[in-house]
């Protein structure tokens, strides 16, 4: 079976479901319906989500299988929660505040060097 594609190949525009088929009985259905939230996903953010979700939202779990920085897996996030149409809850926005930060570094979760890219976007995103 084939991967449906949510976008219009000429224009970008959303596309619409317009027929679906049992594959048992044969009965079709025709009209407009909308696709999934998540048929908006590409196959990188299925997968991310995936982990996310296997490690039971533990966002330091998901960078150490999926093998990059704490902060790039904050974004990546991110990017599924806004490609979903949905916004970040107010001050959740400029992240883990910089004592949960340093305690990450202590248990050896992310390093040093993630820590001070997490702050300098805290900072730079109006943090305190």
């Amino acid at each position: 079976m084939k991967k449906s594609i949510h976008r219009c190949p000429l224009c970008g525009s959303e596309l619409v479901i317009t027929e679906m088929k049992c594959p048992v009985c044969g009965t079709e259905i025709r009209g407009e319906f909308q696709m999934c939230e998540f048929c908006r996903l590409n196959e990188e953010q299925l997968n991310f989500l995936r982990v996310f979700i296997a490690s039971r939202g533990n966002i330091s779990v998901v960078s150490k299988k999926l093998g990059m920085s704490h902060p790039t897996a904050r974004a990546k996030l991110s990017a599924i929660i806004k490609a979903l149409g949905y916004e970040p809850v107010q001050g959740e926005s400029e992240g883990a505040d910089v004592n949960e930060i340093l305690e990450m570094v202590e248990k050896g979760l992310i390093s040093a060097e993630e820590a001070a890219e997490m702050i300098k976007q805290r900072n730079a995103g109006g943090g305190t």
